[in-house]
């Protein structure tokens, strides 16, 4: 609702016209279950998504990290504005950083990535922690730490700024060692299709450098065969030579959740100027990736 409600204002702003929130509750929002077991994919916007085919709505907001890689005939990505911060961050008791956690502490997440690359970076630099899955809203997951049952839990930075509790984190983890879900950080506002004057309206909210992002990062996860729920990280960055932006690095990881093995790869190439360059940015790093056992970490959540 909040990240809703800032799009909302922006539009507002482009168009002149007022715009109405409308709540929809989604599968993965009532559902108890963890992500991996309940599939993860599309599990928070398919009722949007139902909501727009039916013109209940005229369009709709999701994280853009929770939506399917593949795009349906009848919606389009009207606009992809520009990212937050994609990292990940932790809310620890006593204030501690990551890396001062005691022996044992106990960390909850509800994700698989997240899982997979803290274990493989405890166990390379000898950290002894056990992460915990775990479900629920932002007062959820912090009332585990305020009550003493997790040592800290980990949350998206980019969802904690939008709804004004960013101060409530001790610790941000570097993308060099946990990078986020692909699209993380990213909102995607999607419309019918065949709506050209919507599309034009929404697309001025368009970033696109963050669309190259996504769309590269997307590319990955689609070609790896893994939905949102797989234990997939992915980050494209532009790299600059001064002041003039002239590469683009896409960044993937891929392990097992006890962090016993992981495959990590990137690649560099001219930022892209279309979807195809982007997407196939992707496909490329994917290929790497794969032909390095990639498939075989991702067990039975590939699909």
């Amino acid at each position: 609702m909040a990240q809703s409600g800032q799009v909302a204002d922006a539009v507002s702003q482009v168009t002149g016209r007022p715009v109405e929130l409308v709540e929809i509750t989604t599968y993965g929002d009532t559902s108890r279950e963890h992500l991996a077991q309940i599939g993860g994919t599309g599990v928070f916007v398919t009722a949007l998504r139902d909501a727009l085919l039916r013109g209940e709505v005229d369009f709709a907001v999701h994280s853009l990290k929770d939506l399917p890689t593949a795009q349906p005939e009848e919606l389009a990505l009207a606009a992809v504005p520009l990212r937050e911060d994609p990292r990940d961050a932790i809310v620890a008791r006593d204030a501690l950083k990551f890396t001062d956690l005691p022996r044992g502490a106990r960390i909850g997440t509800g994700s698989p990535r997240r899982m997979a690359q803290l274990n493989a970076y405890a166990r390379s630099h000898g950290l002894d922690i056990e992460t915990v899955p775990i479900r629920g809203n932002v007062d959820t997951r912090i009332g585990y730490v305020r009550d003493g049952e997790l040592d800290a839990v980990v949350l998206a930075a980019a969802g904690l700024n939008r709804i004004g509790r960013i101060d409530e984190v001790t610790d941000f983890l570097s993308v060099d060692t946990v990078l986020p879900a692909p699209g993380q950080g990213a909102l995607a506002i999607e419309c019918a299709a065949d709506n050209a004057d919507l599309i034009a309206a929404l697309g001025e909210l368009d970033d696109p450098f963050t669309r190259a992002a996504v769309t590269a990062e997307r590319s990955l996860l689609a070609a790896l065969e893994a939905g949102c729920s797989a234990p997939v990280g992915a980050l494209a960055d532009l790299l600059a030579d001064g002041q003039i932006v002239n590469e683009m690095r896409l960044r993937g990881v891929v392990g097992t959740t006890d962090g016993s093995r992981t495959v990590q790869l990137s690649t560099t190439g001219p930022v892209p100027e279309t979807y195809d360059q982007a997407m196939a940015l992707g496909r490329e790093l994917a290929a790497e990736m794969l032909a390095q056992g990639a498939a075989g970490l991702m067990g039975e959540r590939a699909h």
